[in-house]
């Protein structure tokens, strides 16, 4: 029976991570860098793995991670179900959604409240962002006067994804002007209904990333959504006093981590410095009390080998 998380039950999973599957019978798999993605008819399965990726790269693998990302995102799936259709369709196993087989757009929409992270790298250096050439004299952390779209392609396994403009997304073609006229006014919506529901939490949804895709002509909102690896969150609380200061605020992501691995020289190329035990423990608690923040509600679960589970649930659903 699944219970409250302990820190003992976290160094207990330690042995049981989910870091791969190899689930044969449920056809071709395609192994992106957090989930593993099995095409079975006119469905997709979809498994939320324990693995952590910074600069589009796996890092390590985290207790816990890949259930409370998955459980996250059904929150805010059921959130937003009003504003765009979703995939899911059912969901056999805490690490697993089954969705519909839509056809992705082939981009990551971005959207920023706040200039930070990998924006405030480019502005630093004087580049625009995704083409958008930001007014001089901002700080950092600094909330932008209107939210802006900052879209990024999807890179091929290995390979980073590259920024791009709005206008080069229609120019190319890569995605028909008024097909991406509705992504841009739906995004944008996403993003006020998840800053709206963070401020009742006391936090601030800074920035995001999206998926969306066709099914039958019919947009669809795809991947996941405001989970802790898709999303920033500031503690709200710790914010004016951190800007004026030229602090960061307390946060909820995986920023810590990439701020961490650049202190360790590691941008994404070659292999990534090793994590202790004891810091592995420290993220994933960090992971299911920032669940527990955003959603309101306890995060329960079961210390046993994920990949075992899944196999039972999953033959269970198919049969």
């Amino acid at each position: 029976m699944a219970k409250a998380i302990s820190r003992e039950d976290i160094k207990e999973q330690l042995k049981n991570v989910l870091s791969a599957t190899n689930f044969a019978n449920l056809g071709e798999c395609y192994a992106g860098k957090v989930r593993d993605c099995y095409l079975k008819d006119d469905q997709r399965i979809l498994i939320t793995s324990d693995r952590l990726s910074c600069f589009d790269a796996v890092v390590t693998t985290i207790p816990f991670k890949g259930e409370v990302l998955n459980k996250l995102a059904l929150y805010w799936f059921e959130k937003t179900k009003d504003i765009i259709p979703n995939h899911i369709v059912a969901v056999p196993d805490p690490n697993v959604m089954v969705v519909k087989n839509v056809d992705i757009l082939p981009l990551e929409v971005i959207v920023r409240g706040y200039i930070t992270g990998s924006a405030w790298r480019d502005y630093q250096a004087g580049n625009p962002i995704s083409g958008i050439t930001l007014p001089k004299g901002l700080k950092a952390n600094q909330k932008l006067d209107a939210p802006i779209i900052t879209p990024s392609t999807k890179a091929a396994k290995g390979e980073h994804d590259m920024p791009i403009s709005e206008e080069e997304i229609v120019s190319t073609g890569l995605v028909e002007a008024s097909l991406w006229n509705r992504v841009h006014d739906i995004a944008l919506t996403l993003f006020s209904r998840g800053q709206s529901e963070a401020e009742k939490k006391g936090l601030i949804l800074v920035d995001t990333k999206y998926e969306f895709g066709l099914l039958d002509g019919e947009l669809i909102l795809a991947d996941e959504v405001h989970t802790l690896d898709s999303s920033r969150y500031w503690v709200a609380e710790t914010y004016q006093s951190s800007f004026e200061k030229g602090e960061s605020p307390k946060m909820l992501d995986k920023e810590p981590v990439r701020q961490w691995l650049l202190s360790q020289g590691y941008k994404g190329n070659g292999t990534p410095p090793a994590f202790s035990d004891d810091y592995r423990v420290e993220l994933s608690q960090h992971y299911i009390s920032s669940y527990e923040t955003i959603t309101g509600q306890k995060f329960y679960s079961d210390v046993e080998p994920v990949l075992s589970r899944i196999e039972r649930n999953l033959k269970e659903f198919l049969s």
